[in-house]
């Protein structure tokens, strides 16, 4: 398995903890997928992602899958919804066909974005109705 040097990883997000898997490029894997730190996928990857901790999608990935995390950072291709609890940073030449819940979301120039996002603070109860204007 290919080692990266913590300088390699794509951005400053995912540089605060260290690589703890990588699914390399010309590797396959269907079905579920849970970790604990930081995954970076470059390889195909269909099923289900959870984890309260950092997703990245390197630029030559090609994941379908319903994914749950806690940051989620996507240079490849995805096709498939994400809630993401803390953060969504989308970076060229990054694809994305799904819908995206996420507090905060990132979108550099040159990005395909298809789907839907919705975003709220975290802690916001859905069922609060907003206060009467005076």
């Amino acid at each position: 398995m290919a080692m990266l040097k913590r300088d390699e990883l794509p951005t400053p997000a995912a540089a605060t903890s260290e690589l703890n898997a990588l699914l390399g490029r010309g590797s396959e894997f269907d079905g579920k997928l849970t970790f604990e730190g930081t995954v970076r996928i470059d390889g195909k990857f269909t099923g289900t992602i959870v984890t309260s901790d950092v997703l990245v999608v390197g630029e030559g990935a090609q994941i379908s899958a319903e994914i749950t995390c806690g940051t989620l950072i996507v240079h490849g291709e995805v096709n498939g919804n994400v809630h993401a609890k803390a953060l969504v940073e989308l970076h060229q030449p990054a694809r994305v066909h799904g819908n995206v819940e996420t507090p905060a979301l990132v979108v550099e120039k040159g990005v395909l974005f298809d789907g839907q996002c919705k975003m709220e603070s975290p802690g916001v109860s859905r069922s609060a109705a907003p206060a009467p204007l005076p």
